[in-house]
């Protein structure tokens, strides 16, 4: 993150802090009707200054404080709502299952979280225009493809953002181009501050000393692919060869982050699957009232190291595999045909994190089409995962090699980035899909 980029984000943190505490005494002020006393401070302010943490780093998590959301990237005041419901359930998490502060503020809570949800999106909505450049930058993109055309559009479609492409050259066509004119003249007279351009393009080459003298004319140059992954989320697929691979994934094992990850899986696996047990009598119950079928369904799944394992979960389909039951719908719709897998995680076919296991017939299809599509049984896979969050329209029951493919660059982004704070804020932004109703 750039100076800039820091600075703002430290004033966003120390504004969500103020306007937390800000939430805190209006709360207190309207409970008790008037200014509280010391007493009734000293008994708030020790419990929920702790909580306030937890939002800050649930709020970093979920990217409130990174470069595109600072640039207006996304909605702000729906990310701030989304992110708010699971600090609520956080919240309560806290002080009903901790039993350490001398407090249990059920009134206040819920005042508290009223007013700190609109305090926030109040000033996270002026913060935006506060701290945005008067001009967005003038900015020159060299790239190719459909990456090249889908950053340019992202970047220039809205006016507040702190760069603007002017001008772009496809290094697919680099032949026709006049480098001193098309480029460097372009640069000078439209006076470009950052050239975005794509450094590991067979056609860059003959362009790199032109380029290389700009740096004396205070030109920040950005590597397009990193842009491109900070703004998308997931790995460009014109850039997937044999040496990204070697480079950014044939990297030593991460035995601390796999060892603390498999301990995770098991505690949570252990708790979570021995409480669902609990609805399993009623689950199974009604699956096998509505058409005396099975209440289990069995399949065949390709797992870490491209071996299979058995996945199970709670039927959902009718006995003809053709249409979804009506409790099979019901379980669908809030996620409880999966819990079944939970075993799967404690016995580590599985992990809570990671890439969705695939049926066999469909991995070896897409083996032929898809190249490097083993890759994501490089790892284990998981429940839940970064492509089933953020790919629009991912394939689940037929051959799509094009929706794959874009799926498979975000599970790649997460094999690339893997690590404790990316399966943090996949944890985070699943339970919100969750009790937003909003799982893939």
């Amino acid at each position: 993150m750039t100076f800039k980029g820091a600075r703002d984000a430290l004033i966003l943190a120390v504004g969500d802090v103020v306007f937390l505490y800000a939430a805190l005494w209006a709360t207190l002020l309207i409970r008790y009707g008037g200014v509280p006393d010391a007493e009734v401070l000293d008994a708030h302010l020790i419990p929920f200054s702790v909580l306030f943490i937890i939002w800050i780093v649930v709020f970093y998590i979920a990217g409130l404080y990174e470069r595109p959301i600072l640039a207006l990237r996304v909605n702000v005041s729906a990310l701030i709502f989304e992110t708010h419901i699971v600090n609520s359930a956080l919240s309560l998490a806290f002080f009903y299952f901790i039993p350490f502060f001398a407090i249990s503020p059920k009134v206040n809570l819920v005042i508290f979280l009223l007013f700190s949800l609109i305090m926030l999106i109040g000033w996270r909505t002026a913060s935006y225009w506060l701290l945005r450049s008067r001009e967005p930058a003038p900015a020159f993109l060299i790239a190719s493809g459909d990456e090249m055309r889908e950053l340019r559009e992202e970047v220039n479609k809205d006016a507040r953002r702190r760069i603007r492409f002017i001008s772009s050259v496809d290094l697919e066509k680099a032949e026709g181009v006049d480098l001193q004119n098309d480029i460097v003249g372009t640069i000078y007279s439209e006076e470009v501050r950052v050239v975005v351009v794509d450094l590991h393009h067979k056609n860059i080459k003959g362009m790199l000393p032109h380029l290389y003298n700009l740096i004396f004319s205070n030109i920040r140059f950005v590597d397009m692919q990193r842009l491109y992954e900070e703004f998308f989320r997931r790995v460009p697929l014109s850039v997937l060869h044999y040496n990204w691979f070697l480079e950014n994934i044939s990297s030593a094992p991460k035995n601390s982050y796999e060892m603390v990850k498999r301990g995770v899986d098991v505690i949570f696996g252990l708790a979570l699957g021995t409480v669902s047990l609990f609805l399993y009598p009623f689950l199974a119950l009604a699956i096998w009232a509505e058409d005396k079928g099975p209440i289990f369904f069995s399949q065949q799944r390709v797992g870490k190291k491209n071996v299979p394992f058995v996945l199970r979960k709670f039927r959902t389909m009718s006995l003809d595999g053709e249409n979804t039951t009506r409790v099979g719908g019901f379980l669908r719709s809030f996620h409880l045909d999966e819990l079944p897998q939970l075993w799967s995680v404690v016995k580590g076919d599985l992990s809570l994190i990671g890439p969705r296991p695939e049926m066999v017939e469909m991995v070896k299809e897409y083996e032929k089409v898809l190249p490097y599509y083993n890759i994501r049984h490089l790892i284990k896979p998981g429940l839940s995962g970064w492509a089933q969050l953020y790919a629009e329209d991912p394939p689940k029951f037929c051959i799509s090699s094009e929706r794959t493919a874009h799926k498979l660059s975000y599970d790649l982004y997460y094999i690339k980035n893997r690590s404790f704070f990316l399966d943090i804020q996949v944890a985070l932004k699943t339970i919100k899909h969750l009790l937003m109703n909003k799982g893939k």
